[in-house]
């Protein structure tokens, strides 16, 4: 089961990869391009070039799970950004998943105590 929770980062890479990617593939480019460690226990979220499928590499504890969203209309909006990757909260990426654009969106003031 996928979690949402918080815990550990979610990490979008902005760059489209090949579809026919699997797990391992998927994780050299975790540890190649987005210099992470995909056993961190942090999701990686990836896009086609069409940004009609993404896929999500997450580290389980004792393998990986490979979680694939394919649209049948429309595409998943990214973020922009000039790094490789970007962290999105899981707002962020609830929203991606649900076809919403994060930087579409605006967030409404709420109070917040005083740290």
């Amino acid at each position: 089961m996928l979690s949402l929770l918080p815990g550990g980062r979610i990490l979008v890479a902005v760059e489209p990869v090949d579809g026919r990617k699997g797990i391992d593939s998927l994780a050299g480019v975790v540890r190649a391009v987005l210099k992470g460690d995909p056993m961190s226990g942090d999701l990686f979220v990836f896009r086609t070039r069409r940004a009609d499928k993404l896929k999500i590499l997450a580290w389980m504890g004792d393998g990986f799970a490979l979680y694939l969203r394919r649209l049948e209309r429309g595409t998943f909006a990214f973020p922009a950004a000039t790094d490789a990757g970007v962290a999105v909260t899981p707002t962020q990426l609830a929203m991606i998943l649900g076809g919403l654009d994060p930087a579409k969106t605006r967030e409404r003031r709420r109070y917040k105590t005083p740290a």
